[in-house]
C-alpha cells in the first residue's frame, strides 16, 4: 500500500490526517462520548426512582383504606393522680397526671393471613392479623415513684391497648379484666405512651390482692409489617402465617423460626432487661418519642431503642431494586462496550466514526429502559433476557453493516453477550458481587493486555490498514 508523503501535504491536509489517524485523539473523543452518555444513564436511574415512587403511592392509597403497618403495645394499666405544680410566677395549682404500670407477663399468639391487592400493574402486600393477648399485672405500688397514696384516684383507673393505626380494627375488641368482660372505647385518655388505641375502665383491688389478669382478642388489618412493643417483664410472641417470604425486623430476632415455601412460624422471648425503661413510671417515662408521618397520618412511636420487633411480609421480587442495581453498572458497561469497539476497530483496520460509537452507546442505555418497562409486566429474569436479546440483535445488524465481516461482528457481539451475562451474575451474587466483579475486571484487563501486546500505538491505524 502506498503511503502519503507528509511533506507534500498542505496544513489542513496534515491536520485532517492527524485527526483521522491519531489514537490519542480518538481515545479522548471516546472518553468524552462516554461522559456524555452518563447523562442518559442518570436519567434512567431517575426514571426508575419515579416509577418506584408511583408504586409507593399506589401502596399508600390502598394501605390508607385497609390499614398501615401496625405496631401493637400493651396493655398498660394507668391510674390518674393529682400533683401540685408551680408556675413561673410562683403560683401553685393542682393538675391531673398519670402513673403507668406495665404487665408482669405478656403473651401474644396469633396468625397473619396475607393478601395481595393490585393497583394497575402494582402489587400491594396486605394482611389480617388475629391476635390473642393474655398476661398478668402486679398490684401497683406507685409510692416508690414518690406519689402519695391519697393522691391516686383508683376509681378512675383504666387499661389501654396501643394500636398505631386504628383504621385497621375491623371487629369488636374483646377485653377481659380479672375474668370480667370490659367494654373498650376507641381513643386513649393519656397519650403518654400511645398516640392511638383503645381504653376501658379497670377495677383495681385493694392493696394485698393477688395478680391482675387480662385477656384480649384483636383482629387487625395492616400492610407490609406487624410489630410489637415488649412491655411485659417477660414478653413472648408467637406468630404463624402462610406467607413464605418473611423478614424478621426490629431489635430482636426470633428465638425459634421455621420458614418454608408454605409459610412461616416464629416465636420471640424478650425480658425487661433487654429494653431501656422500667416496669412503671410517671407520664411519658419511655425514651424520647419521635413523630413520624406514615401515609398522611402522624404517628407517635418510641424510637428504635425501645425494642420494637416483628415481621415484614416481603414480596418475592422487587423489580425496581434489581433494576436500580443493574443501572448502577451502566457507566462501567458503557466504558467496556466502547473499549471493545475500539480494540475491534484497531485489530480489524476499519476506522469508525464517533457517531457510530454514540449510537451503540445509546443502545446500551436503552437496555435499562427496556429492562424497567418489561420487568413491570413479567419477572426480572425474563425481562433481562428479552432486553439483552433485543439490544444484541440491534447491535449485531448495525455492526455487521459497519465491519462487513461476519467473523468480526460475531466477535464483538460475543463480547457484549459475555458482558451482559457477567453483569447478570453480579446481580444474582449480591454477597460476592465485589469479589466476582474485581476478578472479572482483572480477567478482562489481562485479555486486553494480551491481545494488544504487539500493537504499535503510535502507528496503530497504519499497521491495521496494512494487516487488513
Amino acid at each position: 500500500m502506498q503511503t502519503t508523503d507528509s511533506q507534500s501535504l498542505s496544513v489542513w491536509e496534515r491536520i485532517n490526517l492527524w485527526v483521522t489517524r491519531s489514537v490519542t485523539l480518538k481515545l479522548f473523543i471516546i472518553g468524552f462520548l462516554a461522559l456524555c452518555l452518563l447523562i442518559p444513564a442518570n436519567l434512567v436511574q431517575s426514571l426508575i426512582t419515579e416509577r418506584e415512587s408511583t408504586r409507593d403511592q399506589a401502596t399508600a392509597e390502598i394501605s390508607g383504606k385497609w390499614g398501615a403497618a401496625q405496631t401493637v403495645g400493651g396493655p398498660v394499666l394507668t391510674v390518674p393522680y393529682l400533683r401540685t405544680v408551680t408556675d413561673e410566677k410562683g403560683k401553685t395549682s393542682t393538675e391531673t397526671a398519670y402513673a403507668h404500670l406495665l404487665p408482669e407477663t405478656l403473651n401474644v399468639s396469633g396468625s397473619v393471613v396475607p393478601e395481595k391487592r393490585y393497583r394497575g400493574i402494582y402489587v400491594v402486600m396486605l394482611y389480617q392479623a388475629r391476635l390473642r393477648l393474655n398476661g398478668t399485672f402486679a398490684r401497683p405500688d406507685f409510692t416508690k415513684l414518690g406519689v402519695a397514696e391519697s393522691a391516686l384516684r383508683w376509681n378512675e383507673a383504666f387499661v389501654n391497648l396501643g394500636v398505631s393505626d386504628m383504621r385497621g380494627i375491623r371487629e369488636t375488641v374483646s377485653l377481659t379484666w380479672n375474668g370480667r368482660p370490659l367494654a373498650p372505647s376507641p381513643g386513649i385518655v393519656s397519650n403518654d405512651l400511645f398516640a392511638a388505641g383503645i381504653s376501658a375502665p379497670a377495677v383495681v383491688p385493694p392493696t394485698g390482692a393477688g395478680v391482675l389478669r387480662f385477656t384480649a382478642n384483636l383482629v387487625l388489618n395492616g400492610s407490609s409489617e406487624l410489630r410489637f412493643l415488649p412491655f411485659g417483664k417477660e414478653t413472648t410472641v408467637t406468630l404463624t402465617s402462610k406467607w413464605g417470604s418473611p423478614s424478621f425486623t426490629g431489635a430482636f430476632l426470633p428465638d425459634r423460626r421455621t420458614v418454608t415455601e408454605e409459610g412461616f412460624s416464629a416465636s420471640w422471648k424478650v425480658l425487661h432487661y433487654n429494653r431501656n425503661y422500667p416496669q412503671q413510671g410517671l407520664g411519658a417515662f419511655l425514651p424520647k418519642k419521635s413523630a413520624t408521618e406514615y401515609q398522611g397520618q402522624v404517628v407517635m412511636e418510641p424510637r428504635d431503642e425501645t425494642g420494637t420487633f416483628g415481621v415484614r411480609l416481603l414480596l418475592p421480587v422487587d423489580e425496581y431494586q434489581k433494576t436500580t442495581r443493574s443501572a448502577k453498572y451502566a457507566s462501567l458497561f458503557i466504558l467496556l462496550t466502547f473499549a471493545s469497539f475500539f480494540f475491534v476497530e484497531i485489530l480489524s483496520g476499519r476506522r469508525l466514526h464517533p457517531i457510530q460509537y454514540l449510537l451503540v452507546g445509546f443502545a446500551v442505555c436503552l437496555f435499562y429502559v427496556l429492562l424497567l418497562s418489561i420487568s413491570e409486566q413479567i419477572s426480572f429474569h425474563w425481562a433481562y433476557l428479552i432486553g439483552c436479546a433485543m439490544i444484541l440483535s440491534m447491535v449485531f445488524l448495525y455492526t455487521k453493516s459497519i465491519f462487513r465481516s461476519l467473523r468480526i461482528t460475531l466477535i464483538f457481539n460475543g463480547i457484549l453477550a459475555l458482558m451482559y451475562g457477567f453483569f447478570y451474575s453480579l446481580l444474582q451474587l449480591e454477597d460476592y458481587s465485589l469479589l466476582l466483579g474485581s476478578l472479572g475486571l482483572a480477567l478482562i484487563l489481562g485479555v486486553v493486555m494480551y491481545l494488544t501486546r504487539r500493537i504499535d500505538w503510535y502507528n496503530a491505524y497504519d499497521k491495521a490498514e496494512v494487516n487488513a
